[in-house]
């Protein structure tokens, strides 16, 4: 499948189901798949942070590639993340993703060494000129230590080096210039992608094309439904189900900080939801992070009890 252009509605960042050894549940990762595109998504993401992509070995990620795009077979597009510190490292990711069946890339600025905005611009010149499929960027300030400034976005937009942004920054403000820049130099076909769970509605009531929020692993129906409804201008109903979401979001808390890392927790809450709903047969997150305890699964089912899925 060509990307469409824009790429547009709720693209889940796919979980990767894990067996008790840690090795990739292909069968789960099938259910998932199937779990989302009855949910009515509108295209996949692997490969990312909810894909726990920093903690699968290169083996492991093509095959979570080859397993999805051999299962979908075009009905939807599917976009891998080409994430690593360096270029060369990526640019071998993106061969491998593109060869498994990705028909677009993700990929973050540098990191590990501090890079300097022009750097960045290279990076991803230098990606996009290898590239057989577009590339779009991620701006993930937490895992790599560098916020991507706006208008460099917009001059790699405009010179279509970038066909998009799936922005979990958190930066609204940030993420309303790109939208606006954008319009104001007439780019078109990039697509403006929120990561966050919360304000989808008021992305999309800013201008993006759509959306990549973690939590819609659990609930893809309640994030279709959202995008349906903002996009029909029915602001008050895309309200209340996005207080719905943000209510059902709060599983990601439910691991004690004093044990353990957010991601543990957050990873953790979205893999024990996947597992009590049925649709993967191991909640197991990547070693080291450290494991939800039966307590924090039964807050778990709480939450989706609340929300209507349990």
């Amino acid at each position: 499948m060509n990307l469409p252009t824009p790429l547009t509605g709720v693209i889940p960042p796919v979980c990767t189901p894990l067996t008790p050894d840690r090795e990739v549940d292909v069968r789960s990762l099938l259910r998932l798949v199937d779990h989302l595109v009855a949910g009515g998504v509108h295209g996949l993401f692997v490969l990312g942070s909810t894909s726990e992509a920093a903690f699968l070995t290169d083996r492991q990620r093509a095959l979570v590639v080859e397993t999805v795009a051999g299962h979908v077979g075009g009905q939807l597009p599917l976009v891998a993340g080409a994430i690593d510190m360096t270029t060369p490292r990526v640019l071998d990711h993106v061969t491998a993703v593109t060869e498994a069946g990705a028909d677009a890339v993700v990929v973050t600025a540098p990191f590990y060494a501090r890079t300097h905005p022009a750097e960045i611009a290279r990076h991803y010149r230098l990606v996009a000129a290898a590239s057989p499929v577009p590339v779009l960027a991620y701006d993930i300030p937490p895992a790599v230590h560098t916020k991507l400034p706006a208008d460099l976005v917009l001059e790699l937009a405009a010179e279509g080096v970038l066909a998009g942004l799936k922005d979990s920054s958190g930066d609204l403000a940030g993420f309303r210039q790109v939208i606006t820049g954008l319009h104001a130099h007439g780019v078109s076909g990039f697509s403006v992608l929120t990561g966050s769970e919360a304000v989808v509605d008021a992305a999309l009531a800013l201008g993006a094309d759509g959306a990549v929020p973690g939590l819609a692993n659990v609930d893809p129906h309640g994030y279709v439904r959202l995008d349906r409804l903002c996009r029909a201008g029915d602001w008050s109903r895309a309200r209340a189900e996005q207080e719905r979401l943000c209510a059902l979001f709060g599983l990601v808390g439910v691991g004690a900080p004093t044990r353990m890392g957010g991601s543990s927790s957050a990873l953790g809450a979205f893999k024990a939801a996947l597992h009590l709903r049925g649709i993967i047969d191991c909640p197991a997150t990547a070693e080291p992070q450290v494991p939800l305890s039966p307590e924090e699964v039964e807050k778990v089912g709480k939450f989706l009890a609340a929300a209507g899925l349990l």
